[in-house]
């Protein structure tokens, strides 16, 4: 039977709670309904500056049409307020009556903007600036008056006041600090923002509180405790958000400044979630895309019982959203317990760059002109990296091309819409995307706010400029070439390809015809030799004392938390050993599978060729810490069936493997496996790490190929027949 899944919230964090669920099953095992207090389908509430100022319109914000409702079962109740939960009876009721009960509950319903104790500002003229009705206000006081004024000199009031000046009106910021911004900017940066406003049009009243809002029936003016006034038509708050929890008031949920939730955003009843800018977690309540774009994934994993990281908190950051002006800033830039590790001022070009640190390790870092190393530095305060790596930034003239080389493919490049990297290259690659408005149609990058569309631009240069992907799977990256060693001029590619041109069957033969300067070679060369002449299916089985060697994969297994007395290994050509080990197997149908797939890879690879000893882990599912993710070839049991991840390493420098793909069943994830490793044999070069070749493997290129049903099948059948070959030789 299909579980009843209530969404209350039509808003941001609520349809993007559904959209990773239906990814996660897309056969929808849910019967899922959605309540939104507006009369609009889901729309970008980031957007509504770019709406106010005439960049877009209300269609072009809008996250899911109405058919995509329709299209992913869901039913959508909108223009319909929930005003009641009865956690008794699992049933959420709405303003008009209607009841509708609940398996699991999302409460997703977002803030509220806060409206400041001044007398007068419950007057006609008088409005927020949170929603689409509050943008088509502004546009129809534009129609008639003049003058506006904008309490708030934060992000959400500058952004209000370059859409008023676009729709015409004379506008004035009102902001009680000395500078604005001042919760994400330092005074010079302020300082360099607030003078490329001023060139737009928009004027500015800084150290200034508001003590009354004149006017008899309308707003007509504000009155400042220094005595002066300000004259004004429209009066537009933005001085900040709260949670929306009046839903949640006086029930039994645990709320503070909103719905308390832990890790993996449970609140205190059972089946009851919260998410978004409604939600405090470790007492935080965030009000930006990013974290709540990481909730959702959080969220949507436990709703369909997969095995998820938690959710462990955000480093707050943001981005400007004004035509023209490149601001952004993250983390902790306060003065008081850091300290300036960096700082850039270009004043005849506008370009200002500072970064905070503490102890050594990166805190903060603001950007003002030039922006492209935001997802970078923004990715060194979430790990606080060290002083050292910042220092060793590259400084050439294309910085926006310097930062998206660096960029991990999982590295998130637009925050607004979850676009990481990877996606990206795909969709470039696949699509022979050539600007960044065909990026920007085919993954919405950059298709909200547009901070990152200089980053977007510069994956594109990239990507046009890289020699093209060679037709063999996971072809390595071209390098500055590097002798094997001193006894030849060759390096480990070149090597491969003169002793399958030259038809070396032996190591005398590489020596004689490749021009070695030692006969006997040394002790780096011998084994590399001998392991092409193995792995590529030349040698011809006569081969002399000193070149011999050996190499091996283990399988990491424990039984009642001893390590097995017999370590289960592929016996290979080299001679490294490691040790790691896994939690015991307890029995059923889980650990059977494991078994198989044990004993399986192990008839497969006994006695291979390998460029360096492979650890596997076998684990039969999320709730065994097997290490998957720390060894070379993980193999994970998951509801939705066996993962393969690759390239893992538990020691220094310790790797996280990368996910291959999802197999349904056991003898298709062996055969993955198997087509990695094969991958690895032919394209690794000898005393290579897996992890290593990993890192400078195309590895978009290995998942395509290891997920091309064909090409898996017959890079196994490939090992099929270089063993049988092996055997009869």
């Amino acid at each position: 039977m299909m579980k009843r899944l209530v969404v209350v919230g039509n808003g941001m964090a609520g349809t993007k709670c559904v959209e990773e669920i239906l990814g996660l099953e897309p056969d929808n095992q849910f019967q899922i309904t959605i309540f939104g207090a507006e009369p609009r389908p889901g729309y970008n509430r980031v957007l509504l500056s770019k709406m106010l100022q005439d960049e877009s319109s209300f269609e072009h914000i809008v996250t899911h049409p109405w058919e995509w409702y329709q299209e992913n079962n869901v039913r959508i109740c909108a223009g319909e307020r929930v005003c009641c939960i009865d956690t008794a009876a699992r049933t959420v009721e709405t303003e008009t009556g209607t009841m509708e009960p609940y398996d699991i509950l999302i409460l997703a319903t977002g803030s509220l903007p806060f409206i400041p104790p001044i007398p007068g500002v419950r007057k006609r003229g008088v409005i927020a600036f949170r929603n689409v009705d509050d943008c088509e206000t502004m546009t129809q006081y534009a129609k008639t008056y003049e003058k506006a004024a904008v309490i708030g000199g934060g992000l959400l009031g500058l952004e209000a006041a370059q859409g008023l000046l676009n729709l015409g009106m004379e506008v004035e910021v009102v902001h009680n600090a000395p500078y604005i911004m001042n919760r994400q900017l330092d005074q010079t940066a302020a300082g360099l923002l607030q003078r490329k406003l001023e060139q737009q049009g928009m004027r500015f009243r800084l150290e200034k509180e508001t003590t009354h809002i004149m006017g008899r029936n309308r707003a007509r003016g504000l009155m400042f405790s220094d005595g002066n006034r300000l004259e004004t038509d429209l009066v537009v708050l933005a001085v900040g958000i709260r949670p929306d929890t009046g839903l949640v008031q006086g029930s039994s949920l645990d709320v503070n400044r909103a719905i308390i939730v832990d890790d993996y955003m449970r609140t205190s009843i059972p089946d009851i979630y919260a998410v978004g800018e409604c939600a405090e977690h470790r007492g935080i309540s965030y009000g930006l895309v990013a974290p709540l774009y990481e909730q959702c994934k959080v969220l949507a994993h436990v709703i369909c019982g997969r095995k998820t990281a938690p959710y462990e908190g955000s480093v707050p950051y943001a981005q400007l959203k004004v035509a023209g002006i490149q601001v952004f800033s993250a983390g902790d830039i306060r003065e008081e317990g850091n300290e300036t590790a960096l700082m850039e001022y270009d004043g005849m070009h506008g370009i200002y760059k500072k970064v905070m640190m503490c102890k050594g390790t990166v805190t903060g870092a603001i950007l003002f002109g030039d922006t492209a190393e935001s997802t970078s530095l923004l990715g060194m305060v979430r790990r606080g990296a060290t002083i050292a790596e910042l220092a060793s930034q590259d400084k050439g003239a294309s910085r926006a091309e310097q930062e998206a080389a660096k960029l991990p493919e999982e590295e998130t490049v637009c925050a607004c819409n979850g676009v990481n990297k990877g996606a990206i290259l795909r969709a470039i690659t696949a699509d022979k995307l050539k600007t960044v408005e065909e990026v920007k149609c085919k993954t919405k990058a950059s298709s909200s706010c547009g901070g990152c569309q200089p980053l977007v631009a510069a994956l594109l240069k990239n990507a046009s400029s890289s020699s093209s992907i060679a037709d063999t799977a996971a072809a390595p990256a071209v390098q500055d070439p590097v002798a094997v060693c001193g006894c030849t001029h060759y390096d480990h590619d070149s090597l491969k390809k003169a002793m399958v041109s030259a038809r070396c069957r032996t190591p005398a033969e590489v020596v004689s015809r490749l021009g070695w300067s030692r006969q006997q070679g040394c002790e780096i060369c011998r084994p590399a030799v001998l392991y092409y002449l193995e792995s590529l299916g030349l040698r011809d089985g006569s081969v002399s004392s000193q070149w011999a060697g050996e190499a091996a994969i283990q399988f990491p297994t424990q039984q009642d938390g001893e390590p097995l007395s017999a370590s289960l290994w592929f016996m290979g050509l080299n001679g490294g050993k490691k040790t790691f080990s896994m939690p015991a197997l307890v029995g059923g149908v889980a650990w059977e599978e494991a078994a198989r797939i044990k004993e399986r890879l192990l008839a497969v690879w006994r006695g291979c060729a390998l460029p360096s000893p492979v650890a596997v882990a076998v684990c039969p599912g999320p709730e065994y810490s097997g290490g998957v993710l720390v060894h070379d070839i993980g193999l994970s049991r998951s509801p939705a069936g066996w993962e393969v991840y690759a390239g893992g390493h538990a020691e220094h420098p310790v790797r996280q493997g990368r996910l291959i793909g999802v197999l349904e069943n056991a003898e298709e994830a062996v055969f993955m496996a198997a087509a990695c490793l094969q991958i690895y044999r032919h394209h690794a070069r000898y005393g290579e790490n897996m992890w290593e070749w990993i890192e400078r493997t195309d590895i978009l290129l290995l998942r395509e190929s290891v997920l091309d049903t064909a090409f898996r099948s017959e890079l196994v059948g490939s090992l099929r027949d270089y063993n049988a070959d092996r055997v009869t030789g």
